[in-house]
């Protein structure tokens, strides 16, 4: 059993799939933010390997083929932002600020925790693009010298968190405006963040995949700056 696992090609991509549409179903079925599909997904995907012996590298090879789709899906935020294009240009200001400020914030606690934590600069750097979409994430990672696959491992959970907790927070503190709350997870959260700004208008996520954009450009420029602090 476990030798036909490990021979199919395709392997990663079911189980990564199954676990992705069992997430969707729990989420529709209880309707709570707790049920987030990708967290559904990745645990799904953790038990079938430990029950079934199948070793991380032989389901990356098959499961590889739904990152290729990952730079196309993030472009696909570009529709969003063509037909929510007038609102843009009125808060062009408050975008750019609140994005630059998001930046900032996680850049510094970054520094600030890792100072605490006493972690090596190689940890710290890997640390860094924790706020950004995967895509620019792992080249900020590779070119600083941190460990990639622990930058996705973390941006993965940063967007997790986000998207799971991103409205609850919203309300916490009495943001009601659309624009503020899609800036908000488009910051904070990247592409995952972003799908929940979806649910929550259309506004929200257009402004959510704007600031995907701006936040992974300024993250770019003040990673390399913070990479010099460790």
């Amino acid at each position: 059993m476990n030798s036909f696992l490990e021979d199919s090609t395709f392997f990663g991509v079911v189980i990564s799939l199954i676990g992705y549409l069992l997430g969707l179903y729990l989420k529709r079925k209880f309707k709570h933010p707790a049920f987030n599909p990708l967290l559904i997904a990745v645990v799904f995907v953790i038990v079938v390997l430990l029950l079934c012996g199948v070793q991380y590298d032989r389901y990356n090879e098959g499961a590889t083929y739904i990152s290729y789709l990952l730079t196309p899906a993030t472009v696909c935020l570009a529709l969003p932002l063509y037909q929510q294009r007038s609102l843009l240009k009125r808060h062009g200001a408050a975008i750019l600020i609140g994005s630059l400020a998001g930046v900032l914030s996680a850049l510094g606690s970054v520094w600030a925790l890792s100072k605490a934590f006493g972690l090596s600069h190689e940890e710290y750097v890997t640390l860094l693009p924790k706020s950004i979409t995967t895509a620019i994430g792992m080249g900020v990672s590779e070119e600083l010298g941190g460990m990639v696959t622990i930058t996705v491992a973390v941006i993965i959970i940063t967007g997790i968190l986000g998207n799971v907790m991103g409205e609850w927070l919203c309300k916490l503190f009495r943001i009601k405006q659309p624009v503020a709350k899609g800036l908000a997870l488009g910051t904070a959260a990247h592409a995952i963040g972003t799908a929940r700004a979806m649910e929550m208008g259309e506004v929200e996520g257009a402004i959510s995949s704007l600031a995907i954009a701006v936040t992974g450009l300024l993250t770019v420029v003040g990673a390399a700056i913070f990479a010099h602090f460790i």
